[in-house]
């Protein structure tokens, strides 16, 4: 279970005013499902954009957009950072390997050692401001009477978790002192069009493959349209720092969700399964 406190108002009431007047951002995993939709609403916008990449090329609409370039970077060699990182003015970081057999031997690397690499480049070219999208669980278990609150000091359970609080840790740790402002968006789960979990999801359903787990799980839920002004808000504004929980307002079950939008779907609901099955199949 997963619940946190609501923190966009905090991040959309916030004083206008920009952190620089043409800031550059750089966004890395410019090339994912988030990052990709981060850029084009950002280039929409007029913002100017260092977009990188390690593998996966970007979206030729992104690569050709006329305030944007294109840097091919390796968060794993230290070296390749420098030229992605200088010059900028806001670092959003959303680089990582998410969905790959045997997390446990891969995420203590790719989230922590290589944000660690990325951090040590910002501070090098005074970076002002680096954003760390993040995710509730980093918490641990939380309930609708006890919800997450920005601590750094719980005891999360999943290795993503554990991980990703390390590099909240190491963040907040490394800009102690500088003139680089860390912040932490910790995200509920993003919901709407061009998301590939919903797509995923669906395409599962429509073929009567889509399972859950019995055991309620709870979580919070934003919409796209939150998620991208929200983002650009802890880009933009002045006075961000630290941690915010970036969510709606009343949390959900991952089952009620799920089942709503099999609904919505004209699809069965998804077939309940022990948890057990689940974990087996995470492992393979």
């Amino acid at each position: 279970m997963n619940c946190t406190v609501d923190c966009k108002k905090a991040l959309f009431l916030t004083t206008p005013g920009d952190v620089k007047s043409s800031p550059t951002i750089l966004i890395t995993g410019a090339a994912g499902n988030l990052g990709s939709l981060l850029a084009r609403h950002l280039i929409l916008t007029g913002h100017n954009l260092r977009l990188m990449y390690h593998r996966k090329s970007l979206p030729s609409d992104l690569a050709s957009a006329p305030n944007v370039v294109s840097i091919q970077a390796d968060l794993a060699r230290p070296e390749t950072l420098s030229p992605a990182v200088a010059g900028v003015n806001v670092i959003v970081h959303f680089a990582g390997v998410l969905f790959a057999p045997r997390p446990e031997r891969f995420l203590p690397v790719t989230n922590a050692q290589w944000f660690s690499n990325l951090v040590e480049a910002a501070l090098r070219a005074n970076v002002g401001r680096i954003i760390l999208i993040s995710f509730p669980h980093v918490e641990g278990p939380t309930t609708v009477d006890q919800p997450a609150t920005g601590r750094l000091d719980r005891e999360p359970i999943s290795v993503h978790a554990k991980t990703r609080l390390q590099g909240e840790r190491l963040l907040f740790e490394r800009t102690q002192g500088t003139e680089t402002i860390p912040v932490v968006l910790r995200l509920g789960m993003v919901y709407g069009r061009g998301i590939l979990m919903v797509d995923a999801a669906r395409w599962l359903a429509e073929r009567r493959l889509l399972g859950i787990w019995r055991e309620p799980t709870w979580f919070q839920l934003i919409s796209t349209v939150d998620y991208l002004r929200a983002t650009e808000a802890a880009i933009l504004k002045p006075g961000i720092r630290g941690i915010y929980h970036v969510g709606d307002e009343k949390p959900v079950t991952l089952q009620h969700f799920l089942d709503e939008a099999c609904r919505v779907w004209d699809c069965p609901s998804p077939i309940r399964l022990p948890l057990w099955t689940i974990y087996a199949a995470a492992s393979l």
